[in-house]
């Protein structure tokens, strides 16, 4: 078993969840090879949802988290095999997107499989993708948001 690989594709894929989170899209196109797939089953997203290519896949998280979206998602359960300079992997993934506009907030759950491997002397994601185990919808009215990173400056 190589530990080491292991060790570096867990702190891949929580790169992965952070820069998408923090909206840090040079790094979140840092995780990805440069021919990666991504295969998204969010209805509320109209999903299921395909991409080729770190550059669609970046692209499109850019454009549909941009504004004052808040997003959270949480990765555990890792399960990965480790083939030489590829691996696959499992994760179990929770996940929260607010989107104060629409006055809707999005809970759900899913496993990730992923396909890695080694690019350039680093482990990158050449797939990724999940289907939901649920996703519910549910208004924010009621709900005081006292936080939101992303919102836009008071005048």
């Amino acid at each position: 078993m190589d530990t080491h690989a292991l060790e570096e594709i867990r702190a891949l894929k929580y790169r992965y969840l952070r820069s998408l989170d923090l909206k840090q899209w040079d790094e979140f196109a840092g995780t990805l090879t440069e021919d990666a797939t991504g295969d998204y089953g969010s209805p509320s997203g109209g999903g299921p949802l395909r991409f080729t290519g770190s550059a669609e896949i970046v692209g499109y998280m850019r454009s549909a988290l941009n504004g004052n979206i808040i997003t959270v998602h949480v990765c555990s359960h890792p399960d990965i095999e480790v083939d030489g300079e590829t691996a696959t992997g499992s994760w179990c993934l929770e996940d929260t997107v607010i989107v104060p506009d629409f006055d809707v907030m999005i809970r759900g759950a899913a496993y990730y499989r992923d396909r890695y491997r080694k690019d350039d002397g680093r482990w990158r994601i050449a797939h990724t993708g999940y289907e939901r185990l649920y996703e519910a919808t549910m208004p924010l009215s009621g709900v005081t948001l006292t936080a939101n990173r992303w919102a836009p400056a008071a005048p």
